[in-house]
């Protein structure tokens, strides 16, 4: 294991058994104000060019791909899957066995639930005026429940909930909340009834290597 690590007089960060941590990968970057070391699980894969800030968790067996960003108090669950130059910002929370493709941003105050797939490209936000009416701002952003599916390119505005089982087409902007077991489809996004034959839970299958 080789990876780069600020300087510190305590450690910032914890390996687990049968982890492996790729040369050029960055685990526990030491920021001002940090208090924990960053905990990768047991079994986990963290590849080349990724950065994983102190006060952040992996659970057993996650991987991510290349260049992926995992900013400070962040908890991503066991049997997850990081795609190559995903960006993680501060303070989520991720569930477990959640998949997340190539290249989507999650921001600042997001919440995923378990077995949630975020397809390519799908794009998070928690500012609902950005530079604007800053007296007002709260960081918001989306909640996801269990067993939700993201399809590629989507957006999901900041405070939107997205309910267990319901599906977010490619491509859509979601503007307003999404029932559970239903189907948002188009820009803005509407909410329609979700197929009979997709009414089941996320099958996860877990990827090593």
């Amino acid at each position: 294991m080789s990876s780069a690590i600020a300087e510190s007089n305590a450690p910032s960060y914890l390996v687990a058994d049968e982890a492996v941590v790729e040369d050029g990968a960055t685990v526990g970057l030491a920021y001002k104000g940090w208090r924990n070391p960053a905990r990768i699980g047991a079994a986990c894969v963290i590849r080349r060019g990724t950065v994983i800030f102190a006060d952040v968790t992996v659970g057993d067996r996650s991987q991510t791909g290349m260049g992926v960003i995992i900013r400070e108090h962040t908890h991503v669950g066991a049997d997850c899957v990081v795609g190559t130059a995903t960006i993680i910002e501060g303070r989520t929370e991720i569930g477990d066995q959640v998949v997340i493709q190539s290249g989507a941003f999650i921001p600042t105050m997001t919440e995923i639930g378990s077995r949630v797939f975020i397809g390519p490209r799908a794009v998070m936000t928690n500012d609902p005026y950005p530079l604007r009416r800053r007296s007002e701002y709260v960081a918001a952003g989306p909640m996801l429940a269990s067993d939700v599916t993201i399809g590629a390119n989507a957006t999901l505005l900041p405070g939107v909930r997205v309910g267990e089982g319901a599906m977010v087409a490619a491509g859509a902007v979601v503007t307003r909340d999404v029932p559970a077991w239903s189907l948002a489809v188009g820009v803005p996004a509407r909410v329609r009834e979700l197929p009979d034959r997709l009414r089941e839970p996320n099958q996860v299958r877990r990827r090593r290597g």
